[in-house]
């Protein structure tokens, strides 16, 4: 099942007024996506409002199975179980479905894409297409061009995951811990131990929080829910999700994720060893004509990536690419993506664009 080439669509954003549906109506409006018609959705509690899209008001509609009549294509931003109740039904009245959330990501019949990693299998759809997870997405954007060219043979990652990740809530719970953090430290005696004002600083928050652990000044080694084996839900994720999109089901991937107290944008630390060796000079060469990659790699003048750097652009940053000093095909690299653009919204975003060429 293809999408027909034609000059304009019309396109549903499911959770429209959520901080990725928001992003996805900017990214079809900054990349010229032709929309001839919006049809933003969301759940009732958002009923009675309005998105703004190419400078105009749109009024948001109740997502229902109704309102996929006549839409070419749907991205789904409004969590997996709104996309497992309500993407079939849009298949069933012909609209191609462009999903962010995990539903469908290990379905085998349901393509996973980076359109810079492997757009080749988006042709294979029935209907449902995934978006994979956003530290995948940067370290797959970082990691293709250097596959290609020497092969992968097994990835070590940490990643550093803003609080944007896990929605507003979280960003709205990292402010206000700042805010009660700061306040209690202006008390601090200097001749008291740290870790006794430390002690001070844990009283609960006015408000429920959304991370499991206070994010403020701190760094939490917790993303989605621990497994038997110790792994998290999201390290299981980046596991399965390579090797999917990869297409590359043996390959061993390990990785560690970890929020950090970040407004916007994930960074990783990815070590990549290959089947044949690979210098830093190659790769820097690889990258810098790399589609989706932004090569910032000149530490001696203070150059690398960090995610103030990366907020509001689509390219994966990649910088501070080392050798392995035992393994000549080993390299180590930093790479940096804003979650909710790359990670998310611009690529569902150029998933249609992909099928939008026929």
């Amino acid at each position: 099942m293809k999408a027909m080439a034609r000059k304009t669509y019309t396109v549903a954003v499911a959770g429209a007024t959520g901080a990725v549906g928001t992003t996805m109506l900017r990214v079809l409006e900054e990349r010229k996506f032709p929309v001839g018609k919006l049809v933003p959705l969301a759940s009732v509690r958002s009923k009675g409002k309005s998105v703004t899209f190419r400078g105009k008001a749109v009024k948001v509609d109740v997502l229902r199975p109704g309102s996929f009549e006549g839409v070419d294509f749907a991205l789904f931003s409004a969590g997996a179980a709104r996309s497992l109740e309500f993407a079939p039904e849009a298949v069933k009245r012909g609209t191609i479905v462009i999903d962010n959330s995990s539903a469908f990501r290990m379905q085998p019949n349901v393509p996973l894409i980076v359109p810079e990693v492997n757009p080749h299998a988006a042709a294979a759809h029935s209907g449902i297409l995934s978006v994979p997870n956003c530290s995948t997405i940067v370290m797959l954007v970082a990691l293709k061009p250097l596959h290609d060219a020497a092969g992968l043979r097994r990835i070590i990652v940490s990643t550093y995951q803003s609080v944007s990740g896990a929605g507003a809530k979280a960003m709205h719970q990292l402010w206000a811990e700042g805010q009660e953090v700061s306040a209690r430290w202006k008390k601090y005696d200097p001749k008291q131990p740290v870790e006794q004002a430390e002690d001070r600083v844990q009283a609960p928050l006015k408000q429920q929080p959304v991370l499991p652990k206070r994010i403020a000044f701190n760094l939490v080694p917790q993303i989605d829910v621990f497994l038997p084996d110790g792994y998290t839900k999201e390290e299981l994720k980046m596991r399965l999700e390579t090797r999917k999109i990869m297409e590359l089901p043996d390959l061993p991937v390990s990785a560690t994720c970890v929020r950090v107290p970040v407004y916007l944008a994930h960074s990783e630390s990815v070590t990549a060893e290959f089947d044949r060796p690979i210098t830093v000079a190659q790769a820097r060469q690889l990258l810098s004509k790399a589609p989706g990659v932004k090569l910032i790699d000149a530490p001696e003048k203070g150059a690398y990536p960090m995610p103030i750097d990366a907020g509001g652009r689509d390219e994966v940053l990649v910088g501070r690419i080392r050798q392995d000093p035992d393994q000549p095909n080993v390299l180590h690299l930093w790479a940096v993506g804003d979650n909710l653009r790359k990670g998310a919204a611009t690529n569902a975003v150029q998933i249609a664009e992909l099928l939008s060429r026929g």
